[in-house]
């Protein structure tokens, strides 16, 4: 699914591609499942400082089963489900990504899951001890509760 160019929904096509190749540190997944973010709007409407260019594969996150190996890579193998969160890219059958940026998912977690909480946990992750240390005690706002951030930093605080 790509971007044709900045806009609405309507600017959303479906696109044929080759098969990408995973280089040397690379893996190539099979995504069984990718996140929708309101990122990926902000991003196609051109209210995030990112270019559209034509035909952009949108999407930042998503799981799936590792199909190749590129020459270099350790610890992770073909037939392993992974999870990861990057611009762009996910909106597509298959996406190949170093291999230092995917995380395995365990069996208990659901590729839709994990696919679905990628960005936003990193997100929480980096605000709450990373952007500042939350304490007990501490008091914390986070504005849009009901957005998927809002959500998980809920449940951890």
């Amino acid at each position: 699914m790509v971007a044709k160019t900045r806009g609405g929904a309507d600017v959303l096509a479906r696109l044929e591609i080759d098969m990408p190749q995973a280089g040397a540190g690379e893996v190539l997944i099979r995504h069984e499942a990718v996140g929708v973010n309101f990122l990926d709007i902000y991003i196609r409407e051109g209210a995030y400082p990112w270019p559209v260019e034509e035909n952009l594969i949108l999407g930042s996150e998503g799981c799936g089963i590792v199909e190749a190996v590129g020459e270099g890579v350790d610890g992770i193998a073909v037939g392993d489900r992974v999870a990861y969160a990057l611009p762009n890219g996910a909106y597509a059958t298959h996406r190949v990504i170093a291999a230092a940026m995917v995380v395995k998912v365990p069996d208990a977690i659901a590729s839709d899951v994990a696919a679905a909480t990628m960005l936003k946990g990193l997100t929480v992750a980096y605000l709450v001890n990373r952007s500042y240390q939350v304490k007990p005690g501490d008091v914390v706002l986070f504005h849009a509760a009901a957005g998927g951030v809002g959500l998980l930093a809920g449940q951890w605080l």
